[in-house]
């Protein structure tokens, strides 16, 4: 099931998304993708970076003993469709297609098999990237840089997905999730024993590598099989 949040005549509602149209406990509304908002309200994106090999290679990292994770604030949040402004404060500005985990329930402490009943399903982030900034708060915390959507998975395998990014109509990143170094249940659990999760929390999974930057009116189509592609475009910032 794909569970989705949009504007609508009602204001922005929550529910199952069905090809166009959104149905709630009390109505259906016909919606188009732009309509969409990000599909849940996060207080926080926990992120893991460092968990394919070929970003290793790429980056020239040592492949970590845990997971390497950072926060990103609610102010990155996107939705599917929605812009991506080039700060005017970067010149490497990059895209890395993310699968995430979105947190149903308060929780903590969990062991890796008690994760799928704590996880409502599974969405897409862009963690876009300043290169050019010291450090991973200036690189990766700042306004639109968490796009997220389209909407949320409910009935999906993680630890078996075929993912792919394209760049302007070009293929930029094709792997499947079974190269993470750790996989998505090990990761919220760990993460877990650090943090009270609260409902609508977001675990991102890391990225392949991610050759090449992105430029304004360049086109960033993120695709996990099974999940759905979130789409946006970046532009020229003010």
């Amino acid at each position: 099931m794909r569970i989705a949040r949009a504007r609508t005549a009602d204001g922005v509602r929550e529910g199952e998304y069905r090809d166009g149209t959104l149905v709630t406990d009390d109505a259906e509304y016909e919606v188009d993708e732009a309509d969409l908002l990000a599909p849940c309200d996060p207080d926080a994106l926990f992120c893991v970076g460092r968990n394919f090999a070929a970003t290793l290679d790429q980056m020239d990292y040592e492949r970590p003993e845990e997971p390497d994770f950072f926060i990103k604030p609610p102010h990155s949040v996107v939705g599917h469709r929605d812009p991506i402004p080039y700060p005017e404060w970067t010149d490497e500005l990059t895209y890395a297609g993310e699968l995430v985990a979105v947190i149903d329930e308060p929780c903590s402490d969990l062991a890796p098999e008690e994760v799928p009943d704590a996880v409502r399903g599974y969405t897409v982030m862009n963690d876009v990237d300043a290169l050019d900034q010291q450090g991973r708060t200036a690189r990766k915390a700042f306004t639109a840089s968490g796009p997220l959507g389209p909407w949320i998975e409910t009935d999906v395998d993680p630890t078996d997905m075929n993912m792919y990014t394209d760049v302007a109509g070009e293929r930029r990143q094709e792997a499947n999730t079974e190269l993470m170094l750790f996989d998505p249940h090990e990761i919220v659990s760990y993460l877990s024993k650090r943090f009270a999760f609260r409902v609508g929390d977001c675990v991102a999974f890391g990225s392949p590598a991610n050759p090449g930057l992105v430029e304004p009116g360049d086109g960033v189509e993120i695709t996990y099989e099974g999940v759905g592609t979130l789409v946006n475009e970046v532009v020229a910032g003010d």
